[in-house]
């Protein structure tokens, strides 16, 4: 009788529909699903994590310690032991050598299947010791039969979901999918001499080899992705990647934003330049203009704003919104915490207040009454400009005429949460200008993969004034002279933030709570005094207060009435205090890299010199981890943003850099950013000529590649 193949992810179903029956998916299709196994392609693309070679048998003899080996051998010896636990114990030997296989789990069949006397085939990692050669839980069977011909592929799986089942999923799927060349014809050439490697092999021949490749592979070059099969993969799903961003780009040239051209004469814009009490720098008139150019078109504008700490976003926002508000239109700034928020609220009431204009405030925090009034004046247009957290999306907020949103440190916001801000101008079947900012520098190869379909205005030059930031790395044996430090400091005049990772005790993390620090802190210097002799006022500050207490700590230290502000990290963005001049960051190595940065950025915002303590510790271990290391001495080697953030590509790979830009969807799996540069420069080139010159290739390139995952790229 034929073997019947594994059934594809959606059989259940269409057989269900066909004979009108409810649909009922077993255990094994509901895990594939799980997976994101729902098509054949993604069955076809669901590539190996490793291989075993059981290819060849060996002897015991020939196989080093902590080798994969597989052996045919006589069990010579059975028994169950109860010491120190229950355990199968069975003795094998292959005529070379004795070998003991030991399981820790094991059923009676198992224990029938290894009667003294059967020959077996056993595969397993062989280890040494004072007793001899053993093998840990090996997989075995009865020996004879032939040894396949290619490696033996172990995929990424789930429970409910094992390996003999996956594979012929995966075969069945592969089978079945249309792996028919999607490159434009003679394109193969070009992209064989742009990278440098051998001639490039087709999809099929890549995907039948990684599923199963030939034992005389070099296991290294599958593991490192730098076999030509690999190659194949990783420009297909580059190319998709940009033929997915360029194609977004063109749909929103395709859409309508309101014209927001400047006014002539007497304008907001020119008065709040006329009454900033500093001037711009030359990068804040250049991405200035380029916003305007930008919103002056019929096009909407899809602008990433990046600008170290410090580097005067902010401003740059508040003239755009001018701009806006000048045309007669609304403007709306969204942060991703309140205490950011609120700072921007702040900031902006002080500039624009002055000039007449309206600004509401909207936070989910807000009294009903309060929240009332402010939505009524957003709905009549009374309110010109917008600004606060996530309750900006809701669905309640209605907008007279919205044409500007602001989203500021956008990597924080999911995708549905900027899609919601885009789609709240109903007005004529037009959208929205974006202006993303950050503070978060994109490097070079993130602005041309994931961020290939924003217009990116770097702001290169921090406004004069700011003082440099001494960074040191101390171990918190050495926590005495750290809060010397801030005595003398505090003697000063100066103020001292202190940031903790966590605010309550955790057993996996053993991390000093922010509660204990300030009690700590507040006994360390007690008698100290500031500089006008007044006692030392010691604030706690971390995200479970009470909105209105986090406030009152915030207004105290703003107003230079607190001398030590002790804090997690929701002082990370938005906190702007000149008179700071001291940051001590405690478990520093449990921070990221880009977030050490933000971190440091909230000192060194006036004349006085500035320094940041990166305070760590081992714990137990006798020394940091090589990763904590790397970012450690990457803070102390460098304060440009730009360096830190390519240092932190590095570290961390983009999945994490990106936060929520593609909620986790549309992640590159195969290619690295890091060492696949020459064909992420290939599929820039490619992508715009596919998708003139062959359409119908490039649609189906997407569609094979990201089904209905390209709309997470367009947010």
């Amino acid at each position: 009788m034929p073997k019947k193949p594994a059934p594809r992810p959606d059989d259940s179903a269409g057989e269900a529909a066909a004979s009108g029956a409810v649909a009922t998916k077993s255990p094994a299709q509901k895990a594939l699903e799980k997976l994101g196994l729902k098509r054949d392609i993604d069955l076809a693309l669901h590539l190996p994590l490793r291989y075993e070679d059981e290819t060849r048998i060996v002897k015991l003899t020939e196989v080093r310690e902590g080798q994969q080996a597989q052996i045919e051998a006589v069990v010579t010896h059975q028994e169950v032991t109860f010491r120190p636990r229950r355990q199968l114990i069975v003795t094998v030997d292959d005529g070379s050598d004795t070998c003991t296989l030991r399981f820790f789990s094991f059923y009676g069949s198992q224990q029938k299947a290894l009667a003294v006397g059967n020959r077996i085939r056993v595969r397993g990692e062989v280890k040494g010791g004072f007793l001899g050669r053993t093998m840990l839980h090996p997989t075995f069977r009865a020996a004879g039969g032939s040894l396949p011909t290619a490696l033996t592929p172990i995929y990424p799986t789930v429970a409910g979901l094992p390996q003999p089942y996956l594979r012929k999923a995966v075969l069945s799927g592969l089978a079945r999918s249309d792996l028919s060349d999607t490159f434009a014809p003679g394109d193969l050439d070009v992209l064989h001499h742009g990278i440098g490697h051998q001639p490039l092999w087709t999809l099929r021949q890549a995907l039948h080899f990684l599923h199963h490749p030939t034992p005389d592979v070099s296991l290294d070059t599958l593991s490192d992705h730098s076999h030509p099969a690999w190659q194949r993969l990783k420009a297909e799903e580059l190319l998709a990647q940009q033929l997915s961003q360029l194609q977004s780009r063109r749909e929103r040239a395709a859409l309508r934003a309101p014209m927001l051209q400047a006014v002539l004469g007497g304008t907001l814009h020119a008065r709040l330049l006329a009454t900033l009490p500093f001037g711009l720098t030359n990068a804040q008139q250049r991405v200035g203009e380029e916003i305007a150019h930008d919103m002056g078109r019929h096009i909407p504008m899809h602008r990433l704003l990046q600008g170290d700490v410090g580097a005067g976003k902010t401003v740059v926002a508040a003239l755009a919104a001018t701009t806006c508000i000048d045309a007669g239109w609304q403007c709306a700034l969204m942060a991703p915490t309140e205490i950011l928020a609120e700072q921007h609220f702040r900031k902006l009431l002080g500039w624009l207040e002055p000039l007449g204009i309206t600004t509401a405030w909207l936070t989910g925090t807000q009294k009903t009454k309060e929240r009332r009034a402010m939505l009524a004046l957003i709905e009549s247009g009374e309110a010109q400009l917008v600004v606060g957290t996530h309750a900006i999306i809701q669905d309640k907020v209605k907008f007279k005429n919205l044409a500007l949103a602001i989203i500021d440190e956008q990597h924080r916001f999911g995708v549905a949460q900027r899609l919601a801000l885009r789609n709240k101008l109903q007005h004529d079947a037009m959208e929205p200008h974006m202006l993303m900012m950050t503070a978060t520098p994109i490097p070079r190869t993130l602005a041309m993969s994931y961020y290939a379909d924003l217009d990116v205005s770097t702001l290169d030059e921090l406004p004069p004034g700011r003082t440099p930031i001494v960074t040191k790395v101390v171990s918190d044996h050495r926590r005495d002279e750290v809060i010397e430090r801030i005595r003398g400091q505090i003697a000063q005049g100066r103020q001292v933030y202190w940031v903790c990772p966590l605010i309550e005790e955790s057993e996996a993390l053993d991390l000093t709570n922010a509660t204990q620090t300030h009690a700590d802190l507040a006994e360390a210097l007690q008698g100290a005094t500031s500089a006008d002799g007044q006692p030392v006022l010691i604030g706690l500050l971390h995200s479970r207060m009470h909105v209105d207490d986090k406030k009152a700590v915030m207004g105290a230290f703003t107003a230079g009435l607190m001398s030590v502000l002790v804090s997690t990290t929701v002082i990370e963005v938005g906190v702007d205090v000149p008179n700071a001049s001291l940051m001590v960051i405690e478990h520093a190595e449990r921070f990221g890299l880009s977030q050490l940065h933000q971190l440091r950025g909230r000192v060194g915002r006036g004349a006085a010199a500035s320094a940041c303590v990166l305070l760590y510790s081992t714990g137990d271990a006798p020394r940091l981890g090589e990763a904590a290391r790397e970012r450690l001495r990457a803070m102390a080697e460098t304060n440009d943003g730009f360096e830190i953030a390519r240092r932190d590509l590095e570290i961390r790979g983009p999945g994490e850099f990106l936060g929520a830009r593609q909620s986790g969807e549309a992640m590159l799996r195969f290619a690295d950013l890091a060492t696949d540069t020459a064909l992420l420069e290939w599929a820039r080139a490619e992508a715009p000529m596919l998708l003139d010159r062959y359409p119908h290739l490039a649609h189906k390139h997407v569609a094979r590649w990201l089904g209905g995952k390209a709309e997470y790229l367009k947010a």
